[in-house]
């Protein structure tokens, strides 16, 4: 059964992946973003770095989504510190992949402004971009370049997931 984190930044691409990664694999697909709590989403929509504190509840709703997965989910999830994944692989219920989107601050800062309708502004994405620790060495992580087509980095990520062996 596979459990995935789509993880990155805000302006990776995460739900667009996501979603396609879903789709490929017949799996439902969450927006970790609609998790958030309310105050949550007041902060960052102000411009306000959360904390720790407002992540865990947050992290623990995804936590709480991939455990109940009886046939597996991708969510999107930003995933920005590797506590923050431990607590995720820990709360998942069984082994967890992640498809991390890195990409240069020229290119998520062009996605970024493309978006339209998402809470998260712009100038959020360097606080992002700091708290972000890179997760390379940890276990069932695949990078893929933002830089890249969505469809090529949905069908390199697909194609990674079914190499991969999924014990539960």
């Amino acid at each position: 059964m596979i459990r995935l984190i789509v993880m990155g930044v805000s302006g990776s691409g995460k739900s667009s992946v996501g979603e396609g990664i879903a789709a490929a694999l017949s799996l439902p697909f969450i927006e970790g973003d609609v998790l958030h709590p309310e105050s949550n989403v007041r902060k960052m929509s102000a411009g306000i770095p959360l904390t720790d504190e407002d992540r865990w509840p947050w992290l623990d709703k995804i936590g709480a989504e991939l455990a109940k997965a009886e046939n597996g989910v991708v969510v999107s999830c930003s995933a920005l510190k590797k506590m923050y994944r431990d607590r995720l692989r820990q709360e998942a219920g069984g082994t967890l992949a992640f498809v991390f989107l890195d990409g240069s601050l020229a290119v998520l800062r062009d996605h970024m402004g493309k978006r339209t309708g998402h809470f998260m502004p712009l100038s959020m994405l360097d606080s992002q971009l700091a708290t972000l620790e890179s997760p390379t060495g940890e276990p069932l992580v695949f990078t893929q370049d933002v830089a890249h087509p969505i469809t090529q980095i949905v069908e390199a990520s697909v194609e990674w997931l079914r190499a991969q062996t999924f014990r539960d």
